[in-house]
């Protein structure tokens, strides 16, 4: 956990799509410290049609390689969450060519109590996860 989805129009190849995975995974773990083994990414492909982005008056131009990421995780600092912002702009700029114009990110708060990893269990409450992977 974090639990991100991770919204692209159709086009891009199977590697793009893993290198773009691989520098949200890096950002997460950099921006927030959670272990390199904490991953949980689902990609959801869209026809160009089908997504909409406009810029809520910012003046930002949007083109066909818009990412929208949105988190799912337990509560986070402010200062975390602007230093995650910046490292994935960054990083998706860096290794994956993304304009960061082309990039949106939405982060959803939950507690301990929403989550389980399997076995019908929540392992944050029963005990399951070390303290090093409830950050």
């Amino acid at each position: 956990m974090p639990l991100l989805y991770i919204d692209l129009i159709e086009g891009r190849t199977p590697a793009e799509v893993r290198s773009l995975l691989d520098a949200v995974h890096d950002a997460v773990v950099d921006a927030f410290g959670v272990p390199p083994r904490d991953r949980y990414q689902v990609v959801r492909s869209h026809p160009a049609h089908e997504t909409i982005a406009l810029d809520t008056g910012l003046g930002i131009d949007r083109t066909p390689s818009l990412v929208i990421v949105q988190m799912v995780s337990r509560r986070r600092p402010r200062e975390l969450k602007q230093k995650f912002y910046e490292l994935l702009a960054s990083t998706l700029a860096e290794r994956c060519g993304l304009d960061p114009a082309d990039l949106i990110v939405s982060i959803t708060e939950n507690e301990d109590e929403d989550w389980s990893f399997g076995h019908g269990r929540a392992q944050f409450l029963t005990g399951e996860l070390t303290a090093e992977a409830q950050r």
